[in-house]
């Protein structure tokens, strides 16, 4: 076991607290004039743009922040990372999801046995189905060629691939390869969520992808047998084997449901589900949308960074640099949330994914050794695609609440607009924003300049901007299955370096448990209610009464049902 020893003992940690003070007394006007600091704030890779000058940061800043990771040994942690050790102590388990986008020759260790090839060996099987889904080799139990898929998880089973579905959409390469193809997903339990993804499907046409790794989790098993019912109900029990595959380790069970074995597709303990895009569960629906090819090049643009986060020197990380500046602003100077803001609507589903990956992984309270922390990690992430944010809660990121933002813009536009006679073109209009956003958080708008353009002495107030507020952007040359990859893995790996240095686990998630047991407790109140007419007990008053609310209003439903299916 590691030292208990907690970072904010150490003296860079000290030393960070002492030098907050003397930033206070800066102000982003001021640091963004020296051009020689801005300039060594900014860095490309693999045709990546990152700007972090508008950081309330100067460079004995970032100095500070190596000496704070050289202490909180974040690359000896990276190390044990990469060679498979189980880093994720509380599970004992490793983690690995670098090894799913690793090339076929590569060697990376889990318990002295390389799984490189045992990765390629599903993605080869991944290959070989998709393509005869998509061919039409393989047919559903009436003949019909599958068109359409409809994903099941939850979680990191839904997130990270519906991220990516999304930013592909509306890519070129990906449009041609999806021509006349649906893939949906389905996460909530929620009916009326299965209502609208079967709703204008047919079940003849329709392949089903159920992701659960153990094969039991609650939500995705009760959508699973919904969908089963779906299918089984218009062309029989039989058809199941035909219309429904898996992703799971869980054989016994897969087979036990309807599925044919051979038709699930592994994964392993070392993949968590907020990290598993690139293993069957993503790889998988997006390989029936789109073709491996595309998929393929996605996993590439991942293990582009993966290999750069490895071997690049701190200075000259994306996501160790990204990573150190987090752990300043929230552990520093105190700011507790981070706006994730891409201009491009294509992006629309990024923010709600990172949510996952970075308040599920960093959202702890005690440290790997299980020592509570008297300091805050963690950081409180939201986002909507610009310029739509513009008009929603930018007032209070300009004038209200200091919140870090990550601008992300994007060099060519997956879908130009040019109309004749326009000053600009519509993504011209976009990027402008993206420009302009920045550099009105940093320097704000002074009571002396809006003097000077006759505003009112009574709006004075109401009109000016402390500025002063940190940013800083992220530029891509384009927005394609590569680059997507790329993305992804900067900020999967700027989360680990968050939790390397604050000393916590961040690939457990204990947190999600408890709501979840107390549920089963009340599922089973609902069952005996309904069924027996047995009083609601061994509550709270307050939860008591709201079972009993609800049980009453809903009295009409049947207490021994016949199947019902969404009638959309």
């Amino acid at each position: 076991m590691a030292s208990s020893t907690l970072i904010c003992d150490s003296e860079p940690w000290k030393e960070l607290r002492v030098h907050v003070e003397d930033i206070k007394k800066t102000h982003l006007r001021d640091l963004m004039n020296d051009t020689s600091r801005c300039h060594s704030m900014m860095m490309e890779f693999d045709g990546i743009l990152l700007d972090y000058s508008r950081q309330r940061a100067t460079t004995g800043t970032l100095n500070k922040l190596f000496n704070l990771a050289e202490a909180a040994r974040v690359k000896e942690k990276i190390n044990r990372m990469f060679n498979g050790e189980r880093i994720n102590s509380t599970e004992n388990r490793s983690v690995l999801h670098v090894a799913l986008r690793a090339p076929g020759d590569a060697v990376i260790n889990s318990d002295g046995k390389n799984v490189v090839p045992e990765v390629w060996q599903v993605l080869d099987k991944i290959r070989d189905f998709s393509e005869r889904v998509r061919s039409g080799a393989w047919v559903g139990a009436t003949g019909k060629a599958l068109k359409d898929v409809v994903a099941i998880g939850i979680g990191g089973s839904f997130l990270g691939p519906l991220f990516v579905h999304t930013a592909l959409q509306t890519e070129a390469e990906a449009i041609e390869c999806a021509r006349g193809r649906q893939l949906r997903f389905l996460a909530n339990v929620d009916p009326i969520d299965v209502a609208r993804n079967i709703t204008g499907l047919n079940p003849e046409t329709t392949l089903v992808v159920v992701v659960s790794k153990t094969f039991t989790t609650a939500e995705t098993m009760l959508n699973a047998r919904t969908l089963r019912e779906w299918i089984s109900s218009a062309l029989g029990p039989q058809a199941v084997a035909k219309h429904m595959v898996a992703v799971s380790t869980n054989l016994k069970l897969v087979e036990q449901f309807g599925i044919d074995p051979n038709n699930a597709f592994a994964f392993w303990d070392w993949v968590g589900g907020r990290y598993s895009v690139c293993s069957a569960v993503g790889v998988l629906p997006l390989s029936l949308q789109y073709g491996f090819p595309i998929v393929e090049k996605f996993l590439k643009g991942a293990s582009s960074v993966d290999q750069h986060f490895y071997s690049a020197p701190f200075e000259k990380n994306v996501p160790v640099l990204l990573g150190l500046l987090s752990v300043w602003n929230v552990s520093f100077l105190g700011y507790s949330a981070r706006a994730i803001l891409p201009y491009s609507q294509a992006l629309e589903k990024f923010a709600p994914h990172i949510q996952q990956v970075s308040m599920e992984s960093n959202g702890k309270g005690v440290s790997i050794d299980g020592v509570p922390l008297p300091y805050e990690t963690g950081e409180i992430d939201f986002g909507e695609p610009g310029t739509n944010g513009q008009h929603s809660f930018y007032q209070l990121i300009h004038q209200g609440r200091v919140i870090p933002c990550d601008f992300i813009g994007v060099v060519k536009s997956q879908q130009p607009v040019y109309l004749k006679d326009e000053v600009v073109s519509n993504h011209d209009e976009l990027m402008s924003n993206f420009f302009a956003q920045p550099d009105a958080l940093a320097y704000g708008k002074t009571p002396e300049q809006l003097r000077k353009e006759n505003v009112a002495e009574y709006l004075v107030s109401h009109k000016t901007f402390s500025g002063n507020r940190p940013s800083l952007s992220i530029l891509l040359p384009s927005l394609n299955a590569y680059n997507i990859g790329q993305l992804l893995a900067i900020y999967e790996h700027r989360v680990a370096v968050q939790g390397f240095v604050w000393g916590i686990n961040s690939f457990d998630q204990w947190g999600v448990e408890l709501g979840k047991s107390l549920a089963s407790q009340v599922r089973k109140q609902l069952h005996a209610s309904r069924k027996k007419g047995e009083s609601v007990e061994g509550f709270n008053f307050s939860t008591k009464t709201l079972i009993t609310t609800y049980l009453e209003a809903s009295a009409d439903v049947p207490s021994d049902p016949s199947t019902l299916l969404p009638k959309i």
